[in-house]
């Protein structure tokens, strides 16, 4: 079998691909596309794959763009953190879909599913109605984040969530109560994702949600610095950024 990755998340894009070879390495990943336009390029210059591994979000466009200009017969999985568009796409008939973060069982799923697959063809999928859900319907900011925890998926509301945080080339969520869990998406992912009338991120480290606040106290250059809570790591870490300060006061002020 012939794969084709499209995922903007470069690791989410790594943890896929390990799990694809972990249920069959005679799996052959053709390419991993981070974008539409790159994706274009591939698909007019290359051979379809046997199947599409397929985020809707790209960093470009939505991910429906791509067929708008060249004419793919592969079946198609969908990836996605949006649970709504996740079961869209699952009833306008794409073979299967995948909810970030995609866990072993699930994707072996798809793929046994894939296996009794017998020609759908993506004309029977229809992408032109499921665009149009993602581009004409009201945004809707995620109300909860599934999370890996060793081999189970725990839930966590984005309401317990203070801030999320990169460390060691992790990016990490820490809750109201102090609870700390590595998550797969990047800080510009969450920015997508979250709320921006909670979620503010304030520099290259951080996301924070506006009720973790505690203190905030004047520091040099026009910057604030902020004491959270949960206490952060380092406070230093907590400075809103320069380029960021004249937006993080638009935001408290709301």
């Amino acid at each position: 079998m012939h794969v084709v990755i499209i995922e903007d998340e470069a690791f989410a894009a790594l943890r896929l691909k390990k799990m694809i070879q972990d249920f069959n390495p005679e799996i052959k990943i053709l390419a991993e596309l981070e974008s539409v336009a790159e994706s274009v390029k591939w698909f007019k210059s290359n051979p379809e794959p046997d199947l599409i591994f397929l985020d809707i979000h790209l960093e470009d466009d939505l991910s429906f763009a791509i067929f708008d200009q060249v004419n793919i017969s592969s079946p198609v999985i969908f990836t996605t953190a949006f649970d709504e568009y996740a079961i869209k796409a699952f009833k306008l008939k794409s073979i299967d879909y995948l909810l970030k973060p995609i866990v072993h069982e699930e994707l072996a799923a798809a793929l046994k599913k894939y296996e009794q697959f017998s020609g759908l063809h993506p004309k029977s999928i229809d992408l032109q109605s499921l665009y149009n859900l993602l581009t004409t319907n009201e945004k809707k900011y995620r109300e909860r984040l599934s999370i890996s925890v060793g081999p189970k998926i725990k839930m966590v509301e984005v309401k317990e969530i203070a801030y999320f945080f990169v460390m060691d080339k992790g990016v990490y969520l820490r809750t109201s109560t102090g609870s700390t869990y590595n998550i797969d998406f990047t800080l510009d992912k969450l920015e997508e994702l979250l709320n921006p009338d909670s979620f503010l991120r304030i520099n290259r480290k951080y996301v924070i949600n506006i009720t973790s606040i505690s203190q905030m106290i004047s520091y040099s250059r026009g910057r604030v610095k902020l004491e959270l809570h949960p206490k952060a790591d380092n406070e230093f870490d907590t400075i809103v950024s320069i380029d960021r300060s004249a937006k993080f006061k638009k935001w408290i002020n709301r």
